[in-house]
């Protein structure tokens, strides 16, 4: 079979570089759109990991910080029903600075919600997007889905595969795969992660700015309930976030521990025993939750802010940590990165109410607009605080303290901060 049939024979609407949460999610959004002639839009994933090995929850799975927003929009998507028994509302939040007077509080309660956000397993979170894309796993799991054609809906999935070439046509995006398969599609999104192979083939350069930072992750047991309590607690040796977790009990202990540390302070706690490593943790982060009964496997990676210079290129789009990695102080990466994907959404769904062209690249355009505005936003607010409270020079000191106390007291300021934090 000649190139140009092998193109034709693989013809898509919309080609999704990343079967991860991005990818997924993307699929999702888009899948119940309709085309003008109320035939839905035919969506292809090329996904290099399998996607049939299902994580196992353990005390280690990895978590993330859902926005209000975020968990909001998943409810559209008809999957949180999925997410909501295995997730950790956070009720209030707790910021102070040890050793000092500046504290604040947060309470979902005083803005007129159940939950200022959550806190939930990748794995939970991934699995509950596959579940509302109907994928269920069948046949030999170890095959090519290239060789054994999984269709759902009008979803198809190449897995396990890569791109090893892209050609942008004027009409067009054509994808040459691994397995020498080739795609032809109308839209490409790039969500295939902060090395995006998409982004490398189409020359968009990204800026990189190291924090100089590590951060600390590891999941533990404290001796007190959380009660769904998230503390942002800075000390001498960094910011320290100790977020909620669901667990087996009907009152949780179990917490997501992330420490932002400089790189060598980082090594130095990462190479302590674990009973040396909950007494240092105790020192730091004092006595709200009680002893460290457990600590899970820790893991340590340097933090730095990556942007592509471009959101948006000739029938494609970079969308999550394709387009941007932030410093997790805040919690607010993959939300920024669920909102790349509902602008997206909705910008497609406005093209063809509109009458346009699937990549209309003036309507691409105004997305990139609004997106770089919602990532310089965020990108503003996670530097200050990470400028304000990772250092210990006097004046930052006093000035971060009365900060917070003008954040505890003064509603409109909290009012704005929450709204921010909570995606909105």
């Amino acid at each position: 079979m000649d190139k140009a049939n092998n193109f034709n024979n693989n013809q898509f609407d919309i080609i999704i570089a990343g079967g991860g949460l991005s990818g997924t999610l993307s699929a999702l959004g888009l899948a119940s759109l309709k085309k003008d002639d109320g035939t839905p839009f035919s969506i292809a994933i090329i996904e290099a990991n399998n996607i049939h090995q299902t994580p196992k929850l353990t005390f280690d799975s990895r978590v993330l910080a859902l926005s209000h927003g975020s968990a909001e929009y998943l409810k559209s998507l008809s999957v949180w029903d999925d997410i909501e028994p295995q997730a950790a509302a956070i009720k209030n939040i707790h910021i102070s600075d040890r050793g000092y007077y500046g504290k604040a509080r947060l309470a979902a309660h005083e803005h007129q919600v159940s939950a200022l956000g959550y806190v939930v397993e990748m794995s939970v979170l991934g699995q509950a997007i596959l579940s509302g894309l109907s994928l269920k796993p069948r046949g030999n799991p170890s095959k090519n889905l290239l060789h054994e054609s999984q269709k759902t809906n009008n979803i198809t999935w190449f897995c396990p595969d890569h791109i090893t070439d892209i050609d942008w046509q004027t009409e067009s995006v054509n994808i040459t795969l691994n397995s020498s398969q080739q795609l032809s599609g109308k839209l490409l999104l790039a969500c295939d992660g902060a090395q995006s192979t998409c982004r490398q083939f189409a020359n968009i350069s990204s800026s990189y700015q190291p924090y100089n930072q590590s951060a600390l992750i590891v999941n533990v047991s404290m001796a007190k309930p959380h009660n769904n309590i998230a503390y942002e607690r800075f000390t001498e040796s960094g910011p320290i976030a100790m977020l909620p977790l669901s667990d087996s009990f009907e009152q949780s202990h179990k917490c997501s521990l992330v420490w932002t540390l400089t790189p060598e302070k980082a090594d130095e706690i990462n190479k302590l025993d674990d009973h040396a490593f909950k007494q240092y943790l105790e020192a730091a982060f004092g006595s709200w939750l009680g002893s460290v009964e457990k600590v899970g496997d820790r893991v340590v990676y340097p933090l730095s802010l990556v942007q592509a210079s471009e959101q948006v290129y000739h029938r494609m789009v970079l969308i999550g940590n394709a387009s941007h990695t932030i410093h997790p102080i805040a919690g607010q990466g993959f939300n920024l990165g669920l909102r790349d994907v509902q602008q997206l959404c909705e910008t497609v769904k406005n093209n063809i109410e509109q009458g346009l062209e699937l990549a209309d690249f003036s309507a691409l355009t105004h997305y990139a607009v609004h997106r770089k505005s919602d990532h310089q936003q965020v990108i503003t607010l996670t530097d200050s605080l990470v400028t304000f409270f990772s250092n210990d020079l006097p004046p930052l000191v006093v000035g971060r303290n009365i900060g917070l106390k003008v954040l505890n007291y003064f509603a409109p300021l909290k009012k704005r901060l929450v709204n921010k934090t909570m995606g909105y």
